[in-house]
């Protein structure tokens, strides 16, 4: 099922929304020119989450090691950083497509600067999700799906009515449907099973090698519903 529009009518350009499919699609061509000069394992570890980094790194710096400290706040960093990477072809088509579809409605009910301190919220509180599920994982944790699964849980709770106009490929013939939005939180996580596909070549040990990776989205979910919820409520 691919999910092209929605019934939704929206009155405001998405241009935020617009911004962060860009970036991402720039980060990810930098990726690409990374993984041809064999640079790319270093820039993703670096810069993408890996949670025994930074629980290590905070560890060090309860016993007041200045340099620790440091590395801290630039880890910290990561968690933000770690949401435009993307670690295969398939994961950032699946996240830029419901990101397009899904995101561009929540922007327009939350307004730009609002959409935006949310995605980012979302990112970070779902790599800190992740960091406490399993703390002394080496693997670096990479992409957008924990700020997607907000943008989802967010639309579901303000448009659990709405429809999405999806194409069904099969084969060489394109199937239109009208799906209602909530089984696109079921087939969003199905999909992840699938983020393999494409994968770039990051020495030493990959990326999101780990079903902690999951359990993130879940809180992701919950957070972008329990956000939503919780903005209706105070109105």
């Amino acid at each position: 099922m691919i999910p092209i529009s929605d019934n939704v009518r929206c009155w405001n350009k998405p241009i935020i929304n617009y911004w962060l499919i860009s970036i991402n699609i720039a980060v990810f061509l930098w990726e690409l020119k990374l993984e041809f000069s064999d640079e790319l394992g270093y820039f993703v570890n670096s810069w993408g989450l890996v949670p025994v980094q930074l629980s290590g790194a905070i560890a060090n710096a309860i016993y007041l090691n200045f340099a620790a400290w440091i590395v801290v706040v630039w880890r910290v960093l990561s968690l933000i950083f770690s949401i435009f990477l993307h670690g295969s072809f398939s994961q950032i088509l699946g996240n830029l497509l419901f990101l397009w579809v899904f995101g561009k409605t929540v922007e327009n009910i939350l307004g730009h600067r609002r959409y935006l301190g949310f995605y980012l919220a979302a990112g970070v509180v779902t790599g800190v999700a992740q960091i406490l599920a399993e703390p002394s994982l080496r693997v670096p944790l990479i992409g957008a799906n924990g700020a997607i699964a907000a943008i989802l849980g967010a639309y579901i709770i303000k448009f659990s009515q709405a429809k999405i106009y999806s194409v069904l490929p099969l084969i060489i013939l394109y199937i239109p449907l009208e799906l209602p939005a909530f089984l696109y939180i079921l087939w969003w996580f199905v999909q992840q099973l699938f983020y393999g596909i494409g994968s770039l070549n990051i020495p030493p040990v990959g990326v999101n090698q780990s079903g902690v990776i999951y359990w993130g989205q879940v809180v992701g979910l919950l957070f972008g519903a329990g956000f939503m919820r919780f903005r209706t409520f105070i109105r």
